[in-house]
């Protein structure tokens, strides 16, 4: 996984090497001359080319003066701006613009009109404009300067996070630098890879500027392929279909039947040996006839939703399974949400609980720190919201600190689904999921998540490393088949990329 840093992360990092005798005016250095090698790149060269760097008053206007150095020196012609008075530039800056003057660089003060008639003949703009700890709405000659480079034709590299981006959320709240690469300096910050400051990063480009992996201390992480490599299954020759796993899926009502065949589809895609659909036996036949690999259990309803007397009948059954899926499909209905809640509570068996199996907690979250056995959650926001009483456009408002306090409240991992899917575990550590895209906002598509994730947790991987791996699995999925057809995927189509997407993630073992 590679760490993502907070602003105060970052700032930590640059105090603890600088305790061990890495001077900051190094530091600076080490990340301008970083910013310079992905400038002169971009521009395919520096010799007779010509780069616009704009910069702002902190670190990252130093880093933006270095780099200007750096790329005059290498043969491009250089047009900086300062947004502030040299005066006001903070102490690296200001020592920069020292160093840089000395070596002939003359920077001007910022305008719209200097910096657009300036972009119009460059071949590569640099933005050094605001740094990771922005908050806000730029305003007066700093929105003129990321409107102006946004307009530019020139392709725009970002220092650390594209300015007006929020470092520690990803938010943007007015106008953002539209970047064509981003150089994050040792790690990448959270506003790079959260939504929808991620949008804003183009292609994410990790510097080393000399700090050790010791030093990068974040409880935030980014997943990657070999992680999820790491983690998932294989099957060794002497397998058969109990060893595979064996999950059963308790979902569905008379107006979902789809929901429980999807669930199944996910799971066994996903490399479980047997599935069992338990499901009203009202709907039963219906179910049934859309299914072919499973096997299946009848059980008691009212007026088209599962019944409190169900418990009985799965009590038994329970332990001849790995993993149970619950929830998509099963309604509101009071029964129906007493059963999701006992099963959830009692079953010594992991459950996976989705859609209408945490709605069934709407309001009482706290009880789920108390199961009888580890699981996953996987609301999407509204869930979510409805799960601990917060409204969704608050969720929204800061994703990550609200999944964290989930999974600590809950006492378990909490995969809070939406671009981009998160998995907190209970002691506070997140992984963001990099893979997936717009084929995902398909109904259905949470379905095959849940069969997946609990098809993972069936073969023998913890909650975490199942939510976290059936996550960027499902996600790549989703790319896999709106690669194939487009707008127009389906749920089933998601389904059916699972298995090339997990053969593709294990292809390097």
């Amino acid at each position: 996984m590679i760490p993502v840093l907070t602003s105060a992360e970052a700032q930590s990092s640059d105090r603890l090497l600088v305790e061990r005798g890495t001077s900051v005016e190094t530091l600076v250095e080490r990340a301008g001359l970083a910013v310079a090698r992905t400038a002169s790149a971009t521009a395919g060269g520096s010799y007779g080319r010509r780069a616009v760097i704009v910069c702002g008053k902190g670190n990252n206007g130093g880093d933006g003066l270095v780099a200007s150095r750096h790329l005059a020196a290498w043969g491009m012609a250089v047009d900086v701006f300062l947004l502030s008075e040299p005066d006001a530039l903070g102490s690296s800056a200001h020592a920069q613009l020292e160093i840089a003057s000395r070596a002939g660089i003359t920077p001007r003060a910022g305008s719209a009109e200097g910096i657009a008639r300036a972009l119009d003949r460059s071949d590569v703009a640099i933005d050094a404009i605001f740094g990771t700890g922005f908050r806000g709405v730029p305003e007066a000659l700093h929105l003129d300067a990321i409107e102006a480079l946004n307009a530019g034709s020139a392709p725009v590299v970002s220092v650390d996070v594209p300015s007006g981006v929020e470092g520690d959320t990803g938010a943007v709240r007015g106008v953002a630098v539209s970047a064509d690469v981003t150089v994050a300096m040792a790690a990448p910050k959270l506003g790079d890879v959260l939504l929808p400051g991620a949008a804003h990063a183009g292609v994410l480009e990790i510097a080393d500027i000399g700090i050790p992996s010791e030093v990068l201390r974040a409880d935030v992480s980014l997943l990657e392929a070999g992680d999820a490599r790491g983690w998932l299954p294989f099957r060794p020759t002497d397998a058969h279909k109990r060893s595979s796993g064996v999950v059963l899926v308790i979902a569905g009502s008379a107006r979902m039947t789809g929901a429980p065949q999807l669930i199944a589809q996910g799971a066994l895609r996903a490399g479980a040996g047997l599935v069992t659909i338990a499901v009203p036996e009202t709907i039963l036949h219906v179910v049934q006839a859309g299914s072919v690999e499973p096997t299946f259990l009848g059980l008691p309803s009212t007026d088209g939703a599962l019944s409190e007397d169900a418990w009985d009948v799965l009590a038994p059954e329970l332990e001849r399974f790995d993993a149970v899926a619950l929830g998509p499909g099963l309604s509101t209905a009071p029964a129906a949400a007493a059963l999701a809640r006992r099963i959830t509570m009692e079953s010594r068996v992991p459950v996976v609980a989705d859609a209408d199996a945490v709605n069934a907690f709407a309001g009482r979250a706290s009880e789920l720190a108390n199961r009888s056995a580890p699981g996953v959650i996987t609301p999407h926001t509204g869930e979510f919201g409805r799960l601990f009483g917060i409204p969704a456009h608050e969720v929204l408002e800061d994703r990550l600190g609200f999944v964290r306090k989930a999974a600590a409240e809950t006492g378990g991992v909490v995969l809070l689904k939406g671009p981009r899917t998160l998995v907190a575990a209970p002691g506070g550590d997140v992984t963001i999921n990099s893979t997936g895209g717009p084929a995902l906002a398909t109904g259905g598509s949470g379905d095959v998540l849940t069969g997946v994730v609990a098809a993972l947790v069936a073969r023998g991987l913890s909650s975490w490393e199942a939510a976290a791996a059936g996550a960027f699995v499902h996600g790549m999925s989703g790319d896999i088949a709106g690669g194939r057809t487009g707008e127009g995927s389906t749920a089933s189509d998601i389904a059916r990329a699972v298995p090339e997407a997990i053969a593709s993630i294990l292809e390097e073992r």
